[in-house]
């Protein structure tokens, strides 16, 4: 039987998302700024409502294509706000838009996305040591400026907790708990050559 950290345990959906996914460095563009859109719709929700969803904000956002997000006119927010396969709340939704309009231009000026959200950890991984889920911070002075950098740039639904969770999500923290068994392949995983 293997060791977990305890907050994935009783949804399956939520123990394969532990997995095989959270934590893991992620450097695609993409898939950087899908989390980050669904991380800003998880805002006064749970992760696992997010989880749940996001193959339907996978469909309804076009597959997270920030070229045709950044386009969305009022009748796509519409179309969104009528599709039981996300959260329907409208600010949520034009945060998404608008934060991919931030996206393209932090592509543009930093090369890519990857680039711009890895300086906050220059470009490793921090690799905690944690103990209980009571170790587990909420927020942390990188995910302060991360939030910080993203708001002057003009995004939504990017405060400190949002960008922690991020950073948890997309690996450039590691806060696995020791005793997890995904713990030691995460930090093998983020090893910088």
């Amino acid at each position: 039987m293997k060791t977990r950290c305890p907050w994935c345990e009783g949804e399956k959906i939520y123990v394969e998302y532990h997995d095989k996914e959270w934590g893991v460095p992620v450097h695609d563009d993409k898939a950087l700024f899908e989390k980050l859109i669904l991380d800003g719709a998880q805002a006064g929700l749970s992760w696992l409502t997010i989880l749940k969803k996001r193959d339907g904000y996978r469909r309804a956002f076009e597959g997270f294509d920030a070229e045709k997000i950044a386009k969305y006119s009022k009748s796509d927010i519409n179309r969104l706000l009528a599709d039981p396969g996300i959260v329907r709340n409208r600010l949520k939704i034009e945060a998404a838009i608008k934060n991919a309009r931030g996206y393209l231009e932090i592509r543009e000026e930093f090369g890519s996305f990857d680039k711009f959200m890895w300086r906050y950890v220059d470009y490793k991984p921090i690799q905690n040591s944690l103990r209980s889920l009571s170790d587990i911070k909420a927020t942390s002075r990188e995910s302060d400026m991360m939030s910080k950098d993203l708001k002057r740039r003009g995004f939504n639904f990017v405060g400190s907790t949002i960008c922690y969770a991020y950073m948890q999500a997309v690996g450039m923290v590691n806060d696995h708990l020791l005793s997890c068994f995904r713990y030691k392949e995460i930090r093998r995983m983020s090893r910088v050559e």
